[in-house]
């Protein structure tokens, strides 16, 4: 369970006796079945009371906040499904002009069953984080509390942020503000410092202290209030998406030999993540993962969607994974959440585009090659290839090859 201090978002007073916030109000329109009636006076534009016949929406994204789950006109506040936005509901007195944000699933806490500012702390009911209700964690402006998320050392322990002060900022990878790289201040040694939103704390503690040759060694996790930063070892080379050309409108295609050779360097890394008690799934195994190193070794970066299986789960309790080569399971379709199997499927998925510069749906890899690939993406996951089974398979294909190019 983390823990730490829940922010607050403060109201304030302008004019005579108006509450005015830093959120926006909802606003109404009439649903069409009744109009809404106005007096005018002097001062004001009152509107009379809204039944049922209306509906509230978010002045930010014109989101319908009446057909939001869990919404409620008795709420005095609500945060907007549609795009985040704390809004308040002007016609609802509220018992304290503070609401208390949790900082971990961004609940409002005020709404749980028994909150109450004078209890200090309070463990969120919807996620279970528990912090101290500190009224010094205000903030006036939206911007203001944007800046602060965006502070990857947030929360960071003094020990933690004196580490990191070694590492020199070099340049961005791939453009990415998150991913830079960076130079030791005392060896001029180079090491890639990523920063992550989304991550499995123990998966990283657990490789940095049992390594895997050919993925990154961890020298550094550290966690804040807003993040993961992580500084692990730079290995240079090309991506696979690189070297496929990935992302032009024609992908080069590779040599079947070399495609099934790299395939089983991959499958090898994969069978030593999966052999872990209990395994390891990687998740997100797809050509920007995947380094080839100057020396033409393979490398499988990247365990920040990665997640220890768990065999008594019905269903991923977050849908991660890359779009095509995210197995069925990933996206919440079958009947079983991810395992060993869901990284069997993404690799046969990466073959077809090795060879073919193209997803299965678009083109199928010829010759015996297919048959492989086939398995390899099965619907259901009982009939996929487990790591020895597939690495068997590629060693038998590429010994066939070499019998026939020995045999011409």
């Amino acid at each position: 369970m983390r823990t730490g201090s829940f922010r607050i978002f403060v109201y304030y007073m302008q004019g005579k006796g108006k509450k005015v916030s830093i959120r926006d109000f909802f606003y109404r329109k009439a649903s069409g079945r009744k109009k809404a009636n106005r007096i005018q006076n002097e001062n004001q534009i009152q509107e009379e009371r809204i039944g049922e016949e209306f509906y509230e929406y978010c002045p930010n994204c014109e989101a319908n906040l009446t057909l939001q789950k869990g919404y409620s006109r008795q709420y005095p506040y609500w945060k907007c499904r549609g795009c985040g936005k704390m809004l308040i509901n002007p016609d609802v007195k509220m018992e304290s002009p503070v609401i208390w944000i949790c900082d971990k699933c961004g609940a409002v806490l005020n709404q749980q069953e028994g909150f109450a500012e004078a209890l200090g702390e309070w463990e969120c009911r919807e996620c279970g984080f528990r912090g101290k209700l500190d009224k010094s964690e205000i903030y006036i402006s939206d911007e203001e509390y944007e800046a602060d998320c965006r502070n990857p050392y947030k929360g960071m322990s003094q020990e933690a942020l004196m580490a990191l002060m070694v590492y020199k900022e070099k340049e961005s990878i791939n453009g990415r503000a998150d991913i830079m790289l960076v130079e030791d201040r005392d060896t001029g040694e180079k090491y890639v410092e990523k920063i992550l939103k989304t991550y499995d704390i123990t998966v990283y503690d657990f490789l940095k202290r049992h390594p895997i040759k050919h993925m990154p060694r961890l020298y550094g996790v550290y966690e804040g209030a807003n993040c993961l930063v992580v500084i692990e070892e730079y290995i240079a080379g090309q991506t696979l998406s690189e070297r496929i050309g990935e992302g032009r409108r024609e992908k080069e295609r590779m040599e079947e030999a070399e495609a099934v050779r790299l395939i089983k360097s991959l499958c090898l890394i994969l069978q030593e993540l999966h052999s872990f008690n209990p395994p390891i799934i990687h998740r997100d195994v797809k050509p920007s993962n995947i380094i080839l190193s100057e020396e033409n070794e393979v490398f499988l970066l990247d365990v920040n969607a990665a997640k220890w299986y768990n065999p008594e789960k019905k269903e991923d309790t977050r849908l991660l994974g890359t779009m095509y080569y995210a197995a069925p399971e990933q996206l919440g379709y079958g009947f079983a959440a991810s395992s060993v199997k869901t990284d069997i499927y993404a690799v046969g998925i990466l073959l077809n585009v090795m060879l073919t510069g193209k997803f299965p749906k678009e083109e199928k890899a010829s010759g015996s090659i297919w048959n492989i690939i086939e398995k390899c993406i099965c619907y259901e996951t009982e009939k996929r290839f487990t790591d020895t089974e597939l690495i068997e398979a590629l060693d038998t294909f590429l010994k066939e090859e070499d019998g026939l190019i020995n045999g011409r």
